[in-house]
């Protein structure tokens, strides 16, 4: 079941900011950060229900790489990512916006 996938201002704050650490690492790493994220987040888009349900109805997809993980929810008529954060930050972080 394939349906559109919208990202949430927070989650699209969250790509800017993670985009721009990458960046001041390395020049390219941010890129290639958000590449691998839109092969997820295309994953997601085709087979929402492919990533287990973590708390009531948000899901999460670790991309392992970079070691973060994508907060999302999906309705029947579409997916919207909550938010995109590190793997070692507190839950609340992504709990906040659910």
């Amino acid at each position: 079941m394939s349906v559109p996938l919208i990202l949430r201002e927070a989650a699209e704050e969250d790509i800017r900011h993670i985009h721009g650490g990458y960046e001041t690492i390395r020049t390219g790493l941010g890129d290639l950060f958000v590449s691998r994220l839109r092969e997820m987040l295309s994953q997601i888009e085709s087979i929402p229900e492919i990533h287990g349900i973590i708390w009531k109805d948000i899901r999460a997809a670790r991309l392992r790489q970079f070691n973060h993980v994508v907060y999302y929810v999906v309705f029947s008529d579409r997916v919207e990512v909550l938010a995109v954060i590190h793997g070692s930050r507190h839950p609340s972080t992504w709990i906040s916006r659910a």
